[in-house]
């Protein structure tokens, strides 16, 4: 009996033991150029010395723990150890984060979270249009993602044509789906063959064009169908980060940004928390108003909106920026002293062009900038170690300052020996 046990126990300490094996992050050499072609990566290009891919470290190790059931298998490199491996991909900075998938390479863009990462790696990992041949598999993509894309009906056409064309495109950006009209009829209200919609936070929302595409251009219909994609691919109400401000500036909206704080453990104070609720009640309530023109969501974190408006800026606030001319603007209304008709208000002055706008993408603006952003870096270099920022900054003051010293005053130092001289000859 004992003897049972003792195997069990074995069986069982093996199993675990090699679940967390191949649940590891692989660690890589240059040998990987030679091979990566041969299965699907995840692969993060790191540097030692880095602060960002240390922070983002822990993070791998969860993707990789969360992908070691699939055919994905997640690994890391160390540039400094293997510097042909910078020249050979395009690795510009630390960490990289790219995706291999046959001969095709990829380049990750997107926030460093374990979901995020996750998510992106099983798109990268599926056909750009998957087919769904049950009915309660739209159910299942309901609760397992944010947000898909289906088309519905024959898949031939102009329409189809385009969707799966636009899906290749986006793959790296959501998820596509195609099935058939007798499978989402029972789940959507669909008026014309063939359609196209997005499904979102519960919501579905259709492709405006596709029932009149027989009297569009094939360019037309491809235009207006990754423009209409690249909208909807957003929540109503997602938050900005350093990752996806670029991503959001692709839509050319104007971008209505809540400004709040977050601490540590990524809580807002309750004053904050009101007046972005309330902010997001706006795009809520009154989507068919403001959808066509702008794209709303909240920062969390105060920096990005100082970096906008090149101003140190109160929490909360409402800055809204035009993603086509770089300006911005500010309401002229405290921020908590502003309602739900106030912001219909501003929203509208900025629609119309009446508001006033700042900033913008000139030569002296883009100066002024770089000056921000260099005084705001040394400041928070300052804040988080003043004795290295002083090493930093005083040993080559010091260096500048002897060699001036060296240049400009050796004169002066020989001075005296002339005018002792003469003052020799003088007594003589």
């Amino acid at each position: 009996m004992n003897k049972n046990l003792i195997k069990l126990a074995i069986i069982l300490l093996s199993a675990i033991f090699s679940s967390a094996s191949s649940a590891r992050v692989l660690e890589l050499s240059d040998r990987f150029l030679e091979f990566k072609h041969e299965s699907q990566w995840l692969v993060m290009f790191y540097a030692p010395w880095c602060g960002y891919c240390k922070k983002t470290e822990p993070v791998f190790n969860l993707v990789s723990q969360a992908l070691h059931s699939t055919n994905i298998r997640v690994g890391r490199l160390d540039c400094t150890k293997y510097p042909s491996v910078t020249k050979a991909l395009p690795i510009k900075g630390y960490p990289t984060i790219m995706f291999f998938k046959g001969n095709q390479e990829f380049m990750y863009s997107g926030d460093r979270t374990k979901e995020d990462l996750v998510d992106y790696s099983l798109r990268m990992s599926s056909p750009a249009i998957q087919l769904v041949t049950r009915v309660e598999s739209i159910d299942m993509l309901k609760t397992s993602h944010k947000s898909f894309f289906l088309f519905v009906g024959e898949q031939i056409g102009t329409v189809w044509t385009t969707f799966f064309d636009v899906a290749e495109g986006f793959q790296e950006h959501g998820f596509f789906y195609a099935t058939s009209e007798e499978i989402a009829t029972q789940h959507f209200d669909i008026e014309h063959l063939p359609a196209v919609l997005v499904h979102k936070e519960e919501n579905h929302y259709f492709y405006p064009h596709a029932h009149k595409a027989h009297e569009m251009t094939s360019s037309e219909v491809n235009k207006t169908m990754n423009q209409w994609v690249n909208n909807e691919r957003f929540l109503t109400f997602p938050k900005i980060t350093r990752f996806n401000i670029r991503e959001l500036m692709s839509t050319k909206k104007y971008l209505v940004l809540a400004v709040v704080e977050e601490d540590k453990l990524s809580q807002v104070a309750t004053h904050e928390l009101e007046f972005r609720d309330m902010v997001e009640e706006v795009i809520r309530k009154y989507r068919h108003r403001y959808h066509d023109h702008f794209q709303f969501g909240w920062i969390g974190d105060p920096g990005i909106a100082h970096s906008i408006v090149m101003d140190n800026l109160p929490t909360p606030h409402l800055i809204v920026i035009n993603s086509t001319t770089q300006h911005h603007h500010i309401p002229d209304d405290e921020p908590m002293q502003m309602t739900i008709n106030s912001i219909h208000i501003f929203l509208e002055s900025i629609h119309n062009q009446s508001a006033i706008a700042y900033g913008g993408d000139s030569f002296a603006v883009r100066a002024y900038r770089s000056y921000f952003e260099t005084k705001k870096g040394l400041v928070e270099l300052w804040k988080g170690n003043p004795v290295l920022t002083s090493v930093l900054f005083g040993l080559p003051m010091g260096f500048l300052s002897l060699i001036l010293y060296g240049c400009f005053c050796a004169d002066c130092m020989d001075a005296p020996e002339e005018e002792d001289e003469d003052d020799h000859e003088k007594t003589e």
